[in-house]
């Protein structure tokens, strides 16, 4: 539940804050009834969005239990990429992501509606293609689906709720220090995630060692435990996790963080 609740806060208010950088220039902008192609650009990506879960969704349970593995693990190497990529492009574009929107906004403005809409959608569906996948997969590694869509349900709803409080200036949120820690959570999450694809190849003999266990703790922590529910959706622990999985896990912990961790930190992306 945890892990798709980080997954669905970090990437929702992410899409929340776009949406509302994009709303408050039209606005300033003067050109309001311009607002209409905004939601409609971002609905589009919504849906387009779900459309990809449901195919990934569907195509998975059409599958034959060895093609379902496949596909689960090819994702899951997937979605831990792509997640990689997004965390340091944010903290490497998140001081200049409010011009450039802006700069995207006034070539559309001039072009016309339909490129308003495309403008808004090309911003949004980044956020929701990668929520898609990573969900998919961060469900597929997990044992209990109905409280990582409770997880996912209440990250979304409070990142709308932030994004609009935001906005509105309700409320101050220090969104560097917001999207550091959330990123560091998401690494983690990913780990977790990569050892799952790591386990899905290796039973099915394309990599080696599944019986080479670092640890079988199954009959102290059963995995439908709840304790084993909440270790698996917040590090990613496996009961019966094998050295390759192991050595996975903490490769990728060391080769990300420690560079993510690095440098300057990000800045604000919206200004008061």
């Amino acid at each position: 539940m945890l892990s798709s609740f980080i997954i669905a806060l970090r990437e929702g208010l992410e899409a929340a804050l776009i949406v509302g950088i994009l709303i408050a220039y039209i606005t300033k902008s003067e050109k309001i009834a311009m607002r209409t192609y905004i939601w409609a650009g971002v609905g589009l990506a919504v849906v387009a969005s779900a459309g990809l879960g449901a195919f990934l969704s569907f195509t998975s349970a059409e599958l034959t239990p060895k093609g379902e593995q496949l596909f689960a693990g090819t994702t899951s190497l997937i979605a831990v990429a792509i997640v990689t990529w997004m965390v340091f492009w944010m903290k490497r574009t998140a001081r200049s992501l409010k011009s450039e929107l802006t700069q995207k906004m006034d070539r559309a403005i001039l072009t016309g509606p339909f490129a308003l809409a495309g403008a808004a959608f090309f911003a949004v569906i980044r956020e929701g293609l990668e929520t898609s996948l990573f969900v998919y997969s961060n469900f597929k590694s997990n044992a209990n689906p109905m409280s990582s869509a409770l997880g996912l349900t209440a990250g979304f709803g409070l990142a709308i709720t932030l994004g609009y409080l935001i906005f509105k200036s309700s409320i101050t949120l220090n969104l560097s220090t917001f999207f550091r820690y959330t990123g560091v959570a998401l690494i983690i999450v990913a780990a977790g995630v990569l050892s799952y694809g790591v386990h899905e190849f290796q039973e099915l003999g394309l990599l080696p060692g599944p019986d080479a266990f670092a640890w079988d703790v199954t009959s102290v922590i059963p995995k439908e435990s709840i304790l084993g529910g909440v270790l698996a959706g917040t590090v990613g622990f496996d009961t019966t996790t094998s050295w390759m999985q192991l050595g996975m896990y903490a490769a990728y912990l060391v080769a990300v963080l420690i560079p993510y961790l690095s440098k300057e930190r990000v800045k604000t992306l919206i200004k008061a």
